[in-house]
């Protein structure tokens, strides 16, 4: 009987994406639509039906910090203050006197247009869009509800709290006496303790901006109060390039026709070529790091010291040397400037010069049959299979096509883990598209197997790749991982990633159909369990381990196929 209850409410929670992904794409199609509007009052309903597990408690009428803190995050700073929001193309703004905002967590542009517009190119796809729409969502539930706390209804002004805080906001620089007083009206404002204010506190403040939360609060607020006093009301709009580019590859085309280039000028294009899609250090780190700084760690074997000593904000002399090895050894590293925001490096291992890589090559193998290694930085949702599909392209130059001469494809990313911690590792053998009949079963050249004793939990299994991880819920991760589809962890990218290579090996035959192909992620959150979200921080030194061990195995692969 129970599992009957769960399965529905899995259903229940099922439709209530598909209605956010219908509504979102009809705004987007339409060009604009308002918050507190019907179209913006659907968005509400089915994300408060939903009650994704990043969100915490959005449903309930305290205000969500956790939640808060994960969303502005991955937002413009200052989007709190704006009640006109505009997602646009790449439409020259980079060339104007705007200053570029780019959000902690985010590679997205953005622009403060005046103190009411805030412009967000979107140059990443629909999964771009359906992130910001999620996140807004999320941000004018919470507005409204310090509105609803704060307005007496029947005489339109505002309790003695919040005009304490509005006090204190205007005021600019407070004593820490000042400032816990005032967050002693905003803890009930917000229907939390003062102990929670005082962490969450801390957490938004800056040097530059020590009382950034109460802010950030206080413009929540304002403009939800002012749309009900005032009728002034909040607005996102589509601008009409964005909405007829998006889909079309623009980006992803650039992106690829650059490396593709490059690749060609320095006669790499027709050589063995490795793609490993990861970040832009653990590759590089692991090929030279342990011969770059043996004089800094001459009496250990223990590469995961020198790893976690690279990954310390503070090491930056230690990441120089690393690099000025790869680059004396053949690596070209590629700055994106195509709007896609994926960096690149690109590993000639014919210029690997006596005992400066930490992986060796067979005897007798000439440089013609060297391999390059090829580093992309992680792409975001949809934008997996723009950014593969064009590169796996042949490349055209002067009527002529190149074809690539792709050996392997490695994926390496941060999933969510429905049975473990985070650190932990799961090893697909298939990828489900959520809401769709889509299923990609591949054969993985990794296997748990690779990683016995390696003092991690290691899953095998297949990956669900969802529309947003912000949309998540428990019920339908439950029936996900408990149902024959035995699904061990949610990502957003594997099924695109699939999808291109599938394409380019057994339908356009534009790289070989037997390329081999390797897939690893490590837990970045486990969305099962009560306080392990993504709300609840980052990984930290924990995701150096599972980083490393997966990068290792991967060139490990590589150099004995050799």
């Amino acid at each position: 009987m129970n599992t009957t209850v769960n399965t529905t409410r899995a259903q229940e929670s099922t439709n209530a994406i598909e209605r956010l992904y219908i509504t979102m794409r009809h705004l987007f199609n339409r060009g604009f639509y308002k918050p507190s509007g019907v179209s913006g009052a659907a968005l509400r309903t089915a994300l408060l039906q939903l009650r994704p597990e990043i969100y915490g408690s959005v449903a309930e009428e305290k205000t969500e910090l956790n939640g808060l803190v994960y969303v502005l995050e991955r937002l413009p700073e200052g989007i709190e203050q704006c009640r006109h929001i505009n997602l646009t193309s790449e439409e020259g703004y980079s060339k104007s006197h705007f200053k570029v905002i780019v959000p902690p967590k985010r590679r997205r542009n953005c622009y403060r247009i005046d103190d009411e517009k805030m412009n967000i190119e979107i140059t990443r796809g629909r999964s771009d869009i359906y992130d910001i729409l999620t996140h807004l969502t999320f941000l004018f539930i919470e507005s409204d509800k310090i509105c609803d706390k704060v307005l007496i209804e029947d005489t339109k002004e505002t309790i003695r709290d919040w005009n304490k805080l509005e006090a204190a906001v205007k005021k600019g620089k407070l004593t820490q006496s000042e400032r816990e007083v005032t967050l002693t009206y905003t803890a009930n404002i917000l229907g939390r303790s003062f102990d929670e204010l005082i962490k969450i506190h801390e957490k938004f403040a800056t040097q530059k901006n020590p009382d950034q939360f109460l802010k950030i609060i206080y413009g929540l607020g304002k403009i939800a109060i002012e749309e009900e006093t005032t009728g002034q009301k909040r607005e996102i709009t589509f601008t009409p390039l964005l909405r007829e580019r998006l889909g079309h590859h623009i980006h992803g085309e650039r992106w690829a026709n650059t490396i593709k280039k490059t690749l060609a000028d320095n006669g790499l294009i027709q050589r063995p070529i490795h793609i490993i899609s990861a970040n832009m250090h653990s590759v590089m780190n692991s090929l030279f790091a342990k011969k770059a700084l043996k004089k800094e760690f001459p009496n250990t074997d223990d590469s995961l010291e020198i790893f976690e000593a690279l990954s310390s904000s503070e090491n930056k002399d230690l990441r120089k040397k690393v690099n000025t090895l790869a680059q004396k050894n053949g690596m070209i590293a590629i700055d994106d400037v195509s709007g896609a925001n994926i960096n690149v490096q690109i590993f000639d291992t014919a210029k690997f010069v006596t005992n400066a890589c930490c992986y060796d090559f067979p005897d007798a193998l000439s440089n013609e049959k060297k391999p390059v290694i090829f580093v992309m930085d992680y792409a975001f949702g949809e934008q997996a299979y723009e950014t593969i599909d064009e590169l796996l392209k042949p490349y055209e130059v002067a009527n002529q096509k190149i074809f690539l001469n792709i050996d392997s494809l490695s994926i390496m990313g941060k999933a969510g883990i429905l049975e473990g911690g985070k650190g932990d590792l799961m090893i697909p053998s298939a990828h489900i598209f959520e809401g769709t009949a889509d299923n990609y079963p591949f054969k993985n050249e990794l296997c748990a197997a690779d990683f016995k004793g390696c003092g991690l939990k290691v899953l095998e299994g297949t990956m669900v790749s969802v529309l947003g991880t912000s949309l998540q819920n428990r019920d339908i991760l439950k029936f996900f991982h408990e149902s024959t589809w035995n699904v061990i962890g949610l990502e957003m990218e594997g099924v695109h990633y699939q999808k291109a290579i599938q394409s380019a090996s057994k339908v356009r035959k534009s790289i070989k159909e037997n390329v081999k192909v390797r897939y690893a992620y490590y837990a970045s959150d486990n969305p099962l369990e009560t306080g392990s979200t993504l709300a609840s921080g980052g990984l930290g030194t924990t995701g150096v381990k599972p980083t490393y061990l997966i990068t290792d195995k991967i060139l490990t692969q590589i150099f004995k196929s050799l």
